[in-house]
């Protein structure tokens, strides 16, 4: 990947569209490579808009009584107001039907026109209307569109047509010659597969008798542009093909298209096509992604399970969103969403993993040094056990920067995750409340300060893809003004967090989850007697169903939901006391992801120091308690037998503060 710039797309979306999980996707994930890109000092574009032209956006309008441009004024808000909300950081928003975008679509056709590479011919085949597309006899699947499994109508038209037929064999060479053009290599096979076969030309008009919403043939004001060929164009246009060449050689170079694995035909096939008719180089790679799926079932309408961005953005907010779609599935599988797997990372990766490692550092900090961090140590001072988290720190940068190169989003966010266990280790292995208590007050310095560069790097590292978070992290680290300490070309060498910053606690950034919301109660369930998209509910389904709205005849069993409520974790027992004037009670501190007092009845059972450096299962979110002037947070697992009271602890050793399911 050139140094110099970076350039990534999304497709522009249909503008009659309701914005869904999968338009969120595509962009979320182009946002955080080009946020990544720009922290590495790149210039960058991010482009992304909407597709206005065609039959169905002048049917759409024309059945609300307005123009077709009022129609897509009014329709491409809904976009624009998504994006912002999800912080979306687009450089540039395209509309296909500005005037900029209208004069390059005519310019690319007089071109190919004045090559010889359009020309008239009559039309006779089968027409998809909701697609808008050509099919020929042999392209059908059981006399439907291949596409949509609609209905075609049989067509009789004359049309202009591009001699895309005469670009396959170069085609078919290019991918083959350039194996990260398409990418994953999946749809790279897919398409060489395609290409085995002849490759038609490309029917890239529509007459006005029966169309007029679309850009004009410049040579022929009869006929108005098919929208695919118009649309593809848009990617040009942005960087400035035709008004600002240097610009738009610059970053055209660079180009990374993100789309869904549905429109992989069109940007790997029809556009480098229309692109070498031109003499322009294709984009240097097409990157198609999986679908999402709601709880294994496709999203439907009928069976109530679509899922509505706004609504997730209302209930947990942007950022768990983005890191939950692009940490849960690789980048190009099909993924599926489910309100519990959402919740779990939420409570799990961001309320436990990253939350208690700066809420929990915050306060040591406040307690042994008012909030500010010591000064740097020098190399002298590091011992083995701070050297192992500087180099794991090198390690999770560099990573991070290959993963990202690949747009293997969830590997990078692994990687840095793997990073923030590592720092929550090094505090349990370093535990410099000993170190107080010893008055080994210079290596507590040394382990403050690693602890907070580490957690200024995890901010650094995670804000392309969780920027509101990030940037809370900056503003608890005191560095929220320090812009040059937010990039990643900050991260090496390690210690560039100065010494004495004053830090300041903050609220979590991630509160726990202790239910699943009203808004995925009922995914993936058709009401009674509704069936799915053109098929029954399976059998096993219906008895799944069945069984849930059963009403129990044990008034002593609960609900999943209930049971979920009980947030169990793993802790490690920190110290342990006797309790003065009680025979039966023991004082634990444990690390429970955060230090938490707890008072328990087993001091005729365990001498404390049998359970220091345990690991037991808490139960977290209890009301506190107040037992014999101690309070307790929390209760430990315990089984009473008639040998006594056994602790319930871990054979192998467990991260503190891991929910126990």
């Amino acid at each position: 990947m050139s140094e110099e710039t970076f350039y990534v797309t999304t497709p522009i979306y249909y503008v009659n569209d309701v914005p869904h999980i999968g338009h969120v996707y595509t962009t979320v994930a182009a946002d955080v490579i080009a946020r990544y890109m720009r922290s590495l000092g790149k210039p960058v574009i991010f482009l992304t808009g909407t597709d206005e032209h065609g039959q169905k956006v002048e049917q759409a309008a024309r059945e609300r009584g307005l123009s077709p441009q009022e129609h897509c004024d009014e329709m491409v808000v809904r976009f624009q107001q998504l994006w912002r909300r999800f912080n979306i950081s687009n450089d540039d928003f395209i509309r296909t039907t500005e005037d900029r975008h209208t004069a390059v679509v005519k310019h690319f056709l007089n071109e190919l026109h004045s090559r010889g590479d359009i020309y008239r011919s009559t039309y006779d085949g089968w027409y998809c209307i909701p697609d808008e597309r050509f099919w020929t006899e042999k392209d059908l699947a059981g006399g439907k569109c291949p596409d949509c499994g609609r209905e075609v109508v049989q067509i009789e038209e004359a049309n202009y047509f591009f001699r895309m037929s005469k670009y396959q064999d170069w085609l078919l060479s290019y991918i083959e010659d350039n194996p990260d053009f398409i990418r994953p290599d999946s749809r790279r096979n897919e398409m060489l597969g395609f290409l085995r076969r002849p490759l038609e030309d490309l029917c890239i008009s529509r007459p006005k008798s029966r169309l007029h919403w679309g850009v004009e043939i410049p040579f022929d004001t009869d006929y108005v542009t098919y929208v695919w060929f118009d649309a593809l164009i848009n990617y040009v246009t942005a960087p400035g093909f035709t008004t600002n060449e240097d610009r738009f050689q610059s970053f055209w170079k660079n180009c990374t298209h993100l789309i869904g694995k549905d429109i992989l035909t069109t940007h790997t096939i029809y556009w480098p096509t229309m692109l070498r008719g031109i003499d322009l180089a294709p984009p240097r790679r097409v990157f198609a992604h999986g679908w999402w799926t709601v709880e294994g079932r496709k999203m439907s309408k009928s069976i109530g399970n679509v899922v509505e961005p706004n609504l997730l953005l209302d209930e947990y907010g942007a950022d768990s969103i983005r890191y939950f779609i692009l940490r849960e599935v690789p980048f190009g599988l099909d993924g599926d969403f489910s309100h519990a797997a959402l919740v779990g990372r939420i409570n799990s990766d961001l309320a436990n993993d990253l939350g208690n490692l700066l809420q929990r550092s915050l306060g040591m900090l406040d307690r042994y040094r008012s909030g500010s961090v010591p000064a740097s140590p020098g190399d002298g001072a590091l011992g083995d056990l701070t050297r192992g988290l500087i180099d794991h720190a090198a390690r999770t940068v560099d990573e991070v920067h290959g993963h990202m190169e690949q747009l293997a989003f969830d590997r990078a966010l692994k990687s840095v995750w793997d990073f923030i266990g590592g720092a929550n280790k090094y505090i349990d292995s370093a535990a410099p409340w000993t170190l107080l208590k010893e008055g080994k007050e210079s290596k507590l310095d040394v382990v403050l300060y690693c602890l907070f560069e580490t957690i200024r790097q995890v901010a650094v590292m995670i804000c392309p893809f969780m920027p509101e978070t990030g940037h809370r992290m900056f503003r608890q680290l005191g560095i929220a003004d320090r812009k040059e300490l937010h990039q990643i070309s900050s991260l090496k060498p390690w210690g560039a967090l100065p010494g004495g910053t004053r830090t300041f606690r903050g609220p979590a950034l991630f509160p726990r989850i202790e239910h699943l919301p009203e808004i995925a109660m009922g995914v993936g369930e058709p009401a009674d007697g509704e069936k799915g998209e053109g098929e029954s509910m399976p059998e096993d389904e219906k008895n799944r169903t069945k069984a849930r709205r059963q009403t129990d005849a044990h008034d002593d069993l609960i609900t999943i939901e209930e049971f979920a409520k009980v947030q169990l974790v793993a802790g490690k027992v920190l110290e342990a006391e006797k309790v003065e004037k009680s025979k039966k009670l023991l004082r634990l501190l444990v690390d429970t992801g955060e230090e938490r007092q707890l008072v328990a009845g087993i001091a005729e059972h365990y001498d404390p120091e049998d359970l220091v450096g345990k690991v037991i299962a808490v139960v977290v979110n209890l009301q506190p308690a107040t037992l014999m002037g101690v309070e307790s947070r929390g209760m430990l697992l315990a089984a009473e037998d008639k040998n006594g009271i056994h602790v319930l602890t871990f054979r192998e050793d467990v991260e503190p503060g891991t929910r126990i399911k």
